[in-house]
């Protein structure tokens, strides 16, 4: 669970602190920012499993290409920046394996991870240039603490369950010998010496390379960094039926969702070792997942997986109140999404962090509230220890929606804003991201800004009156001076009846 993040010299991204909670909302307008702090967590996820290089190809630019790695890098006019620093502060997971299936304990779990990376010209012409290590870092915060770094509001047993253990000194440091950079990665016990690296010449991070025999809590802090993941649920993906031998974890494009169902409803581990039978496991998880889609839309009796042995296929079906069964691929795009979302609030190894752009996309406004909701449930519960059944999981999405900004909690909005700024003679636009007064964000003192009552009305009024009037106004001149255009008739706007209901009418 990532609690907070720190952010310089990556694209837009100049100086940004920013607290998440278990769900938070990113409110702005198209072209802000909000995606690349998306980018930059995605970034993070990736430099855990894989060289620097390859980890920066992974994300596009701002003309959604990936063959420049100095596209991340802040660029003002024709010159960029040199270095990239972010800092993460996050809650890593007890308990996990390495990628030889060894069992490792962390000796603590709130840590801390920093590094800075620059940018090096290479005289290949063929390369467009390398990256290097300047600090990487991983230390731990005390539980003592712990509230000072938590601002969010939950209970002290939550807090209890989720930040275990003690430490005295860092898992990952940054020093000198021999006049060269190196990185020292230092071993859980009290015992043994650091293993140090010479920083110029790691293709990829220490942290990327960690397992459970030599620094387990290390591995725990790449484990939780890989779990970091951006959903861009495909409705054709979703509406793909799953082979038997298909992986049971949803794609990040929404791909396997009848596998991952069926999974969850016949291999229920937990269910099974307390004594239920696989029958009723079954019906269970099923039950659940059609009376959440029901909160969508209500023509839902069953939601199941139809199992061809024949042609090895697992293929997801609803069924309506009459009788109807509806396999995946005559579904809507919303429900779809609707439905991998809520098979993933019931999947409790399903754990990190699951970043959603706009998840309003393909949902009636009535039910936005329903979607709002499945995606808070998905979420950790903060008044609630952490179990099987409250994952250590959290939600993070962006919108341009007045809907979603309406309905979210006002402790949970984020709102971005570009904002004018100069710095060693350059004057240049960086994204702002600001909370409301009167929430426990406001107890930051880190906070550059509180978002103002004028940026928060364009959501809640997204079109005022003197725009409305103006519009109306070009509307009936341009129809009174025009003899050979046809109109259309009337906005729905500009209807008596409908003027009624406006805060702020147009007449």
């Amino acid at each position: 669970m990532l609690t907070r993040l720190k952010v310089s010299g990556f694209k837009n991204l100049v100086d940004v602190d920013v607290r998440f909670a278990p769900f938070t909302c990113i409110a702005g307008a198209n072209g802000v920012g909000k995606s690349n702090l998306f980018d930059a967590i995605r970034f993070l996820s990736a430099i855990a499993d894989r060289p620097l290089i390859e980890a920066a190809l992974s994300i596009r630019d701002e003309r959604g290409r990936t063959s420049d790695v100095r596209s991340l890098f802040q660029r003002v006019g024709d010159e960029y920046a040199n270095e990239i620093s972010f800092e993460a502060e996050m809650i890593v997971p007890h308990e996990g394996v390495d990628d030889l299936g060894q069992k490792a304990t962390a000796s603590i779990t709130f840590l801390r991870y920093s590094i800075i990376i620059l940018y090096k010209d290479e005289d290949n012409v063929r390369s467009s240039g390398t990256l290097q290590i300047l600090k990487e870092e991983l230390v731990h915060i005390n539980q003592s603490e712990a509230t000072k770094h938590l601002l969010f509001t939950h209970k002290p047993s939550w807090r209890k369950s989720a930040i275990l253990g003690r430490r005295t000194s860092p898992f990952i440091s940054t020093g000198e010998k021999e006049g060269n950079r190196v990185i020292e990665l230092h071993q859980d016990g009290s015992k043994g010496r650091p293993l140090s690296r010479l920083a110029a010449s790691l293709p990829r991070t220490v942290l990327s390379v960690a397992n459970a025999a030599e620094s387990p809590t290390v591995l725990l802090a790449r484990r939780e960094m890989q779990s970091w993941r951006l959903l861009q649920l495909e409705p054709t993906a979703l509406r793909q039926p799953s082979e038997l031998t298909a992986p049971t974890k949803l794609g990040m494009d929404g791909a396997n969702l009848p596998a991952t169902l069926y999974s969850l409803a016949r291999f229920n581990k937990e269910d099974l070792e307390n004594g239920k039978l696989p029958n009723e496991v079954e019906a269970q998880v099923y039950s659940q997942i059609a009376n959440r889609l029901a909160e969508l839309i209500e023509d839902v009796k069953e939601v199941g997986v139809d199992r061809d042995d024949r042609r090895e296929l697992l293929t997801l079906m609803v069924t309506g109140r009459d009788g109807t069964s509806h396999p995946a691929r005559s579904l809507s795009d919303g429900t779809l999404r609707f439905l991998a979302l809520a098979v993933l609030a019931s999947d409790p190894e399903a754990q990190g962090i699951l970043c959603l752009e706009e998840p309003e996309n393909g949902i009636h406004p009535e039910r936005i509230p329903a979607m709002l909701k499945l995606l808070q449930d998905i979420a950790t519960d903060v008044n609630e220890p952490l179990s099987p059944d409250n994952p250590l999981r959290q939600v993070i999405i962006n919108t341009h929606s007045p809907a979603v900004v309406s309905q979210v909690p006002d402790d949970s909005l984020l709102v971005a804003e570009l904002k004018q700024t100069v710095r060693f003679g350059q004057r240049f636009k960086r994204v702002c991201f600001s909370p409301l007064s009167d929430t426990w964000r406001e107890k930051d003192s880190s906070a550059v800004s509180i978002a103002s009552r004028g940026k928060l009305l364009a959501y809640l009024n997204p079109v005022t009156s003197e725009k409305l009037q103006t519009d109306a106004d070009k509307y009936t001149s341009s129809k009174q001076n025009s003899k050979h255009t046809q109109y259309k008739e009337r906005r729905v706007i500009d209807r008596e009846d409908v003027q009624e209901l406006l805060l702020f009418p147009t007449e």
